[in-house]
């Protein structure tokens, strides 16, 4: 049989499996990068093992005294918060930003200013994380930071703080550096997803004297609703497992007001060598994750049905 008169089946299930061939390499990285560690972790909290030796099967231990940890609690209170500054601030004051930039700085200063603008906010996102964080512990330090010398340069010394060392402010302190390091990411989209709302609609607005409030919540926010998503998605999967900042900043202190899981776990793989437990927590934040993903995205696809 030649190529012109197989069928029209059979050359698409041909073109399938020559797909599939160039899709093989990633499925293998992502089998040995994610799916291996994946149930190796899940299988070592069942046990108990301090990275060395042979792991001694515990069975649901470590879960047990997981939930009855008041460290895994707090940490998971904090984290809550650091979803409020890393999604929830950031994707609001976003959605601002972006239609200021979009519709008021690029009209009247040029797109290329807006540009500018936009690449500002979005530079922390691109810094080193370590940078980051050496500079704001700078910034933030009690004795010789930059936030307490203003303060006290402009007759408010009163308000001076151990920011990062103080139980009362370390997590909110931790919060607003989380919303000036994610801010960025948001804007982008966002000016993104307005570039494609029909300019007809704003104008159609307009002749009926709607306000740029209200061509704004009633027609853009509307318009780029998957790019919202997108945003809330992202944002709250980087915030549940945000590392960095916090070993940088505070290492989970002072006690535990700034501790999240991800810097639980890893004091319990490298400080107290309690591999299994540490196991016990990442499997824990990762069903988190998976679930709300799940939710975010089957929120997403109602929307989609009822638009």
């Amino acid at each position: 049989m030649t190529a012109a008169t197989r069928s029209p089946a059979a050359r698409a299930s041909r073109g399938r499996g020559g797909y599939g061939l160039f899709l093989l390499p990633g499925a293998l990285l992502a089998t040995v990068v994610i799916v291996v560690p994946l149930v190796s972790t899940l299988g070592i909290s069942f046990t108990e093992w301090t990275g060395v030796g042979t792991p001694e099967f515990v069975g649901v231990d470590n879960y047990t005294k997981l939930f009855q940890d008041e460290n895994f609690w707090a940490s998971f209170q904090n984290i809550l918060l650091i979803v409020v500054a890393m999604a929830v601030v950031p994707t609001l004051l976003g959605l601002v930003l972006a239609a200021l930039l979009f519709d008021f700085v690029g009209p009247r200063l040029g797109d290329r200013f807006a540009r500018i603008l936009r690449n500002g906010f979005y530079l922390p996102q691109v810094l080193p994380l370590a940078v980051t964080g050496i500079v704001w512990g700078w910034i933030l330090h009690p004795q010789y930071g930059a936030l307490n010398s203003i303060l006290d340069k402009v007759g408010l010394g009163t308000l001076a703080r151990n920011w990062l060392g103080d139980e009362a402010y370390a997590i909110y302190s931790v919060m607003a550096v989380m919303v000036w390091v994610q801010i960025g990411y948001p804007v982008v989209m966002f000016m993104a997803g307005l570039q494609r709302v029909d300019p007809e609609l704003y104008e159609a607005a307009s002749i009926d004297g709607a306000t740029w409030w209200q061509r704004f919540s009633r027609i853009a926010v509307h318009q780029i609703k998957p790019e919202i998503y997108i945003v809330l998605i992202t944002t709250t999967i980087a915030a549940l497992k945000v590392f960095g900042q916090i070993f940088v900043l505070t290492k989970g202190g002072p006690g535990n007001a700034t501790l999240v899981p991800s810097y639980f776990a890893y004091k319990s793989y490298f400080e107290r060598a309690d591999v299994g437990y540490g196991s016990a927590i990442s499997s824990v934040l990762t069903v988190l994750i998976v679930v709300l993903t799940w939710a975010f995205l089957r929120v997403q696809r109602r929307g989609e049905e009822k638009a």
